[in-house]
């Protein structure tokens, strides 16, 4: 059965997109600690970060590091955390979190409650 990050990419469930190739997809994440938090996902479906290949993983890291430029750009934060975490859906994925502090990427945080217009004005600036 297809994970729901699958179903994203397959454009199945509606996302907000900001950048996608042949092999990745970023999108926002529909909890977000910070605005602009966004996931980063390998197209082919395999479950643990590490058990991805090695051209893919060095590939999902590169992609997810052109999103990362373009999320501390538009964000104006401090640096852009990058965070593998994450048991509840089986598909690898990297979280890449705008910070100015530590506590920024506390995932015991209350998330943000951002509306379809805040969502969309968000990924329109960080699109590529």
């Amino acid at each position: 059965m297809a994970t729901i990050f699958s179903k994203i990419i397959a454009g199945e469930i509606p996302s907000y997109k900001v950048a996608e190739d042949e092999k990745y997809y970023a999108f926002l994440d529909i909890n977000p600690l910070a605005k602009g938090h966004t996931l980063v996902v390998p197209k082919v479906e395999v479950d643990y970060f590490y058990d991805l290949d090695d051209e893919t993983l060095a590939g999902m890291i590169k992609f997810a590091k052109r999103v990362a430029c373009k999320i501390k750009e538009q964000t104006g934060c401090k640096k852009v955390a990058t965070v593998v975490l994450g048991l509840e859906v089986a598909h690898a994925h990297i979280h890449l979190i705008p910070m100015n502090s530590e506590n920024d990427v506390d995932f015991r945080r209350e998330k943000l409650k951002l509306t379809p217009e805040e969502f969309a004005e968000i990924a329109n600036s960080i699109e590529l």
